[in-house]
């Protein structure tokens, strides 16, 4: 190994070193002074309770980890938006798990948990998966109210959710194991079966403060919706239990017995290791954003047996797209290549930029996957667009749309990874959060933003320097300086995987080594799906 790859590899690995500490604190939710507290109850935590539902020695992808991370400070922080998501296996059955954490603020909904929660309930409607509802929590976050409760995506969607997966066989089950509280009661109460847990559960719309203030009746919470009232009085819930272990065990015996699903039937055969070691990834990929590499280098090592049957190898070079199976599942890759390469026409092509003969073949690839019925994966590392004369002469607007107009219309599950940059209309071509992914995940090397820092930062300049001359200031070369490094740095900040995690604008932040899981549950979700909407890209531009 030459010194570049052992440098890459101590760099990349740092990051995820950096990526694993982040995730530790962000796993202790509230912190430990309110985990005794919810412990003193006899309550389990809810990375516990999930952890006791699912099958032991099973996978659970967790969905949103980063959401509102380093966000609401001002509020005290709301770790992971005060809800934990994910894809586990209960009984053998993959599903959606959605936990509200009680050590965040008693699990009061904040702009971001609302938004993560209609995600998690995205991810299951898309692909038909069963939802848990583990609930405990107290609620919109009054002080933020105009930002969680009335708008077409704010709280209130969840239960117009709720509705329509009943309304299409899409099973729903929760657990009431805490508050639950106004508005946030329908929740489980629109699920198909609601459990509670004696002593700690309870569910009304109002409150025993409230109904004093507002009717002047006397009464305490226990007596106003405990497990007593609605098992035995209301008829509300349907299930009544001791405590959270029984209350999980009864989901679990309630799973086992659950009808299986139709399929989508995406092909599948028995899963083989890359041939290459995925751990040289640390060292393929650079330690600088700029540096070129060799995609191919990264797909071999993702890839069942390292196989990768590549479509027109030698045509449209800074997109590699071809066929491949990534633990057993077949797939259609669609990736930057970043290296610098000739095309037969003798023009050099900058790595990790679409031109109009990349585009085009990736456009009639993504055609052929939807034919096959062939799940497609996005690798990017894309910085845009060619721009300049030369590329608006040849068409590459209307080469670009194409490529758009195929992803967007696509039926095939896609799956997202972002692996570099993720520039611009690249970001869109490549099949970005706008344009469905089933899952898009981010590695820690990742940098997501209209444009590069550099570029950006020097545009941004120019506009604070017209707007301080205007004011009769006058720049000098330090003042310039000064000004260019404060523009890049926040700039910068905002381009970082974290900060898109945080805002969900993609699922999560993963370990390279972690993507080979990430595709294949979500291919084993997306299969629990059949595709309905035939194929059709309408009017293309020629």
């Amino acid at each position: 190994m030459n010194i570049e790859f052992n440098k890459n590899e101590d760099v990349n690995k740092q990051s995820v070193y950096e990526l694993k500490t982040r995730l530790r604190k962000i796993y202790k939710g509230g912190g430990e002074k309110n985990a005794a507290k919810q412990k003193d109850k006899g309550k389990l935590l809810a990375r516990e309770r999930i952890s006791y539902l699912i099958d032991k020695e099973s996978e659970f992808l967790e969905i949103g980890a980063f959401a509102a991370d380093e966000m609401y400070a001002e509020q005290g922080g709301c770790p992971s938006a005060g809800v934990v998501c994910g894809i586990g296996y209960v009984s053998g059955r993959q599903c959606m798990i959605v936990a509200n954490d009680a050590t965040v603020k008693a699990g009061a909904w904040f702009p971001m948990t609302a938004k993560k929660n209609l995600r998690a309930q995205e991810i299951a409607m898309e692909n038909r998966l069963p939802v848990i509802y583990l609930v405990d929590s107290a609620g919109v976050y009054l002080p933020m109210q105009d930002e969680i409760f009335p708008d077409k995506e704010h709280f209130g969607r969840m239960f117009r959710n709720n509705a329509l997966m009943s309304s299409d066989g899409i099973v729903q089950i929760a657990a009431i194991m805490g508050s639950c509280v106004a508005g946030g009661a329908y929740l489980p109460i629109m699920s198909d079966e609601a459990m509670i847990v004696d002593g700690t559960g309870s569910v009304f719309l109002a409150g025993s403060y409230l109904v004093k203030s507002a009717i002047g009746e006397d009464v305490d919470n226990e007596t106003l919706g405990g497990a007593t009232t609605h098992c035995e009085i209301s008829g509300v819930t349907d299930y009544k239990h001791p405590n959270d272990q029984a209350c999980l065990d009864s989901i679990r015996n309630i799973m086992s017995m659950l009808g299986a699903p139709q399929v989508a039937g995406f092909d599948r055969i028995k899963p083989v290791l890359p041939k290459l070691d995925p751990e040289e990834i640390y060292g393929i990929l650079p330690e600088n954003r700029e540096k070129p590499y060799d995609m191919l280098e990264v797909i071999h090592r993702l890839v069942d047996n390292s196989d990768f049957e590549e479509y027109k190898q030698l045509y449209g070079q800074s997109i590699i797209c071809g066929l491949g199976r990534i633990d057993g599942w077949a797939v259609g890759i669609v990736a930057n290549q970043r290296k610098v390469v000739k095309s037969k026409k003798g023009e050099m092509q900058f790595g990790g930029v679409i031109y109009s003969d990349s585009a085009d073949k990736a456009t009639r690839f993504i055609m052929n996957c939807n034919q096959k019925k062939i799940p497609l994966v996005f690798l990017q590392d894309v910085t845009g667009f060619m721009v300049g004369s030369r590329s608006e002469h040849g068409g590459i607007i209307k080469d670009g749309a194409k490529m758009v107009n195929a992803v967007a219309n696509s039926v095939v599950p896609k799956f997202t990874i972002v692996v570099g940059n993720s520039y611009g209309a690249g970001n869109y071509a490549m099949c970005g959060k706008a344009y469905d992914p089933r899952l898009i995940y981010a590695w820690p090397s990742a940098k997501i933003a209209v444009m590069g820092g550099s570029q950006a930062a020097k545009v941004l300049l120019q506009i604070q320097e017209a707007s301080l001359k205007a004011k009769g200031e006058v720049i000098t070369p330090e003042k310039e300086a000064e000004l260019l490094k404060e523009i890049t740095d926040r700039y910068d900040s905002q381009t970082t995987p974290y900060y898109a995690a945080a805002r969900l604008w993609v699922d999560g932040v993963i370990d390279p080594s972690e993507t080979r899981k990430v595709i294949s549950m979500g291919i084993e979700a997306a299969n629990q799906s059949p595709i309905k909407k035939q194929f059709s890209v309408g009017v293309i531009q020629t």
